[in-house]
């Protein structure tokens, strides 16, 4: 079985061809094609020959040594030198022979009937005249190949196929696959009688290059009369797709002043059409270039690649810092007479090397500093440097080559303005230079372009004048230590302790005063700095810290300004024995019976070794009493035992002196007072609480003294108690004597005290002896009334108020009572005593007594309801008296 594949290199489709050789052959089968006699053919096998009308035939007797033997068929026409190229394989079939001495056959047969569009499908097997049989061959269609974009009119036939056993039956033939029964769908169609085959509307090659189809042949009962063949359809490219860039615009940088070759970018457009055709391959090519200089063509680029590279020398960032490149890309090969073309911009920045060395704007620049004065500029250092601003090469870097040994002065960069800020690190001193010449140079942070050399006028004279000022005067020793012993006499001369003035070009004094001295202990002379005692240095003092004393003293000059300088005096004080010893402890504790415990007693001494322990503990002789009942046993040199002499000492507080001496030289005493508490113990030697007492001091008879006035103490308090209960119960109990219909509102009504003097009862009292008359009591306001007398009329309603009332309704009340009590005559002041018990003259009720006293038995009290309620209560107390 033979299968052929082509491919296409010129603009028309490959032609098909057909084999012959002693046992088969192949012609032509192509619906176009180049015309056989202006074509040439031409293979690339010894084996195999094509002649002029494209029979492709062995040249010999071939062994086939392998199932397969592929050659190239080329043909090219000869007036437009256009070539096509053709794969054959030729597959071999091996059959058994039935001859002993022939095993396998390789055999094969082509229809030399075919014609063009007409493609046979498999021949049926038949018997060869030396009575071998043929084996059974299948075609295989050459790819069918269609332009895209074509204008019909459609259907437009493609290809014939057909079976050699049409002329027997009759047959239907059919498509499968996509663009037929599959999506897209009726691409392509087929007569089912005819075996024709049928494009139904323009190609598109973008959108699909190529189609799979299968071919079936079935009779009319549907029976597969042929085995399924293959048809490859391929879409042939037209130039219909301009060149695309993937950005319009492409931004690139080269350096300046960089070599002809140098590449700077690389533009891409793409072609949607076939990249194998002229209709996709794109060339590219520069357009303009602005701006035109030094050259019109500073760059070029790979008509293939895209790649721009430089062309010409002078690229110079300080002239022309951008330049912008239109780049067309055109198909077909760069034709711009049949090719589809398309524009992109190249920017193209040119960026700064340091070929330019920073330079002085000046040789020589000048500034002045005061001395001791530092982190000051003291002058600014200018440059000029034409590469690009606050980039690495334009940066300034200054440093200083020489005039400056000691390293007084340091050079910073402005990071704004690039200027050189000449700063005093280290303080200058007039007296000693009162003038510096430094020499600067000038770099730029990165160094130079290969080529470039430093100018000249990157070095340049700084002159530094340093000024004089008053400066204060100092301590030579600072601070200054002494050393003496504690105690010496006032007026003793310590030390001198003077000052120097650095000013030694100005004729200045020193005066000297003291700063700080915290026990007042020193003198120091205003004009030489002599330091006296003026009072006793006492080493255990607070004022001293360990061992030290401390005291400021100020020097002064008199420059304009003033200047001074301070410094510090220790003095170390040795340790004299100037401190007795005190005894320690204060107060002890110790059993009535001697051997259950003892004191241990040691001693505190405020001076230092050797002037402390060990210490010698000794009882006085006088009270002799004290050697009589104490002891002291020595434990070490810093400690003893206090103990009971006797055998019995009855509890109390005892006062024990002892004495106690140092080890000083010479030796001090003291004498101590250590109180014992002497106490009955427990079997632990431990004091008992009764004990406790009796060792303070009180006996049996205190103790329950004190007993009894704490109970007497507090049975006052619950007498006390029972007294406030029972006033509070009859304050109560009155309270509720009051009628709850009294209107004590307002008023404050005392009833245990006397009255006052004539003045206060300057008022008329003939409503108590006519009660009867009622007349001025209902034409008074309404409103307000007296509270000891009942109103005839209907009681008044008072306005009700809020429950927190407003300040200004208060004094509405207030200034309303003052107004009733103002216009009646007969209202008594608020603040006086209301008499009820005044009988009067000429009472028709006659006085109280006549009323216990009488015998009538029908007097009538039922008027005393009329007069308030404080004489209901007399009418109810006294009428129930006659019933009784």
């Amino acid at each position: 079985m033979w299968e052929a594949s082509s491919s296409h290199t010129g603009v028309d489709a490959p032609p098909s061809f057909s084999l012959a050789s002693s046992y088969f052959f192949w012609r032509p089968q192509a619906t176009w094609g180049p015309d056989a006699e202006w074509t040439q053919y031409e293979t690339n096998s010894l084996d195999f020959k094509v002649g002029a009308d494209g029979t492709v035939f062995a040249t010999r007797e071939l062994n086939i040594p392998s199932e397969q033997v592929a050659f190239t068929v080329t043909a090219r026409e000869r007036q437009t030198a256009e070539q096509w190229d053709a794969m054959v394989r030729l597959l071999v079939a091996q059959t058994s022979s039935p001859h002993s001495g022939h095993k396998k056959e390789k055999t094969m047969a082509l229809d030399p009937s075919q014609t063009p569009k007409d493609t046979l499908l498999p021949w049926p097997q038949h018997q060869s005249p030396s009575g071998l049989r043929r084996q059974k061959r299948d075609w295989v269609i050459p790819p069918i190949n269609v332009p895209e974009n074509s204008r019909g009119p459609f259907p437009q036939q493609l290809v014939r196929i057909r079976s050699d056993k049409d002329n027997d039956i009759p047959i239907r033939y059919s498509i499968t696959g996509v663009g037929a029964d599959q999506p897209p769908m009726e691409v392509f169609s087929i007569d089912s009688m005819s075996g024709r085959m049928y494009v139904t509307r323009p190609m598109d090659r973008e959108e699909r290059a190529s189609y799979h189809l299968r071919a079936h042949a079935v009779d009319m009962n549907g029976n597969k009369v042929e085995n399924p063949i293959d048809l490859y359809i391929y879409v042939i490219d037209m130039n219909d797709n301009r060149p695309e860039f993937i950005n319009q615009v492409y931004n690139g940088s080269v350096d300046e002043g960089s070599k002809p070759g140098t590449y700077v970018m690389t533009v891409t457009a793409n072609d949607a059409d076939d990249s194998t055709t002229a209709n996709g391959m794109v060339r590219y090519r520069i357009v303009t270039q602005t701006p035109q200089s030094p050259s019109q063509n500073m760059f070029t680029i790979n008509s293939e690649t895209g790649d721009i590279v430089t062309v010409a020398a002078g690229l110079d960032r300080e002239k022309v810092q951008q330049y912008t490149v239109i780049v067309q890309a055109t198909d077909m090969e760069g034709n711009l007479n049949y090719g589809l073309s398309n524009t992109a911009t190249a920017i193209i920045s040119v960026t700064d090397v340091n070929d330019n060395p920073p330079e002085f704007t000046t040789s020589t620049f000048a500034g002045e500093v005061p001395e001791n004065r530092v982190e000051t500029v003291v002058a600014n250092l200018t440059v000029m440097d034409r590469d690009q601003p606050h980039s690495p090469n334009w940066n300034a870097v200054y440093r200083i080559i020489s005039g400056d040994p000691s390293g007084h002065f340091s050079i910073h960069t402005d990071p704004v303005t690039n200027e050189g800020m000449v700063t005093v690190v280290k303080a200058v001193d007039y007296e000693l230079n009162r003038a510096f010449m430094l020499t600067v140079m000038v770099s730029n942070q990165a160094p130079l372009a290969s080529g470039i050399q430093m100018s000249f006028q990157s070095t340049a004279g700084v002159t530094i004048s340093v000024t004089d000022v008053n400066e204060a005067p100092y301590f030579p020793s600072n601070h200054k230590l002494i050393r003496l012993e504690e105690g010496v006499p006032t007026g003793t001369t310590l030390t001198t302790f003077s000052a120097v003035d650095p000013d030694r070009f100005m004729q200045q004094a020193v005066r000297y005063s003291k700063l700080s001295d915290p026990a007042n202990w020193l003198h120091i002379n205003t004009s030489n700095g002599q330091i006296t005692t003026a009072a006793v240095l006492d080493r255990e003092s607070l004022y001293t810290k360990n061992n030290v004393y401390e005291a400021t003293f100020l020097a002064a000059d008199n420059g304009i300004p003033p200047a001074s300088g301070t410094g510090t005096l220790q003095i170390y004080l040795i340790d004299i024995n100037d401190n007795a010893p005190q005894l320690l402890p204060k107060e002890a504790q110790i059993c009535e019976r001697p051997g259950l415990n003892a004191i241990n007693i040691t001693a505190a001494d405020a001076d230092m070794d050797p002037n402390i322990g060990p210490y010698v503990f000794e009882l006085p002789f006088i009270p002799t009493t004290v050697r009589k009942n104490w002891t002291i046993t020595r434990l070490n040199g810093d400690y003893a035992q206090l103990s009971l002499r006797i055998l019995y000492l009855e509890a109390g507080v005892y006062d024990v002196p002892i004495i106690v001496t140092d080890s000083g030289n010479p030796p001090l005493s003291n004498t101590s007072i250590i109180k014992v508490k002497v106490c009955p113990c427990d079997e632990n030697g431990d004091c008992t609480t009764i004990g406790a007492v009796a060792a303070a001091g009180l006996g049996t008879g205190a103790i329950v003294a004190i007993l009894i006035c704490i109970v007497i103490l507090l049975t006052m308090v619950l007498l006390f108690v029972v007294w406030m209960k029972r006033r509070e119960k009859e304050r109560h109990t009155k309270q509720l004597l009051i009628d709850p219909e009294d209107d004590v509102r307002d008023n404050i009504l005392k009833y245990d005290e006397e009255g006052g003097g004539e003045e206060d009862q300057d008022y008329d009292l003939s409503q108590l002896q006519q009660p009867e008359a009622m007349e001025h009591v209902l034409s008074k306001a309404p409103g307000v009334r007296r509270v000891d007398e009942r109103p005839v009329g209907a009681e008044p309603q008072y306005p009700v108020r809020p429950v927190v009332p407003h300040p200004g309704d208060i004094g509405d009340f207030i200034n309303e009572g003052l107004r009733a009590a103002d216009n009646d005559p007969t209202a008594p002041p608020y603040d006086s005593l209301l008499v009820f018990d005044y009988e009067g003259s000429g009472s028709t009720a006659g006085s109280v007594s006549s009323l216990n006293s009488s015998s009538s038995g029908d007097q009538d009290y039922d008027y005393l309801n009329d007069w308030g309620p404080r004489f209901k209560k007399l009418a109810d107390m006294y009428g129930g008296g006659e019933e009784d």
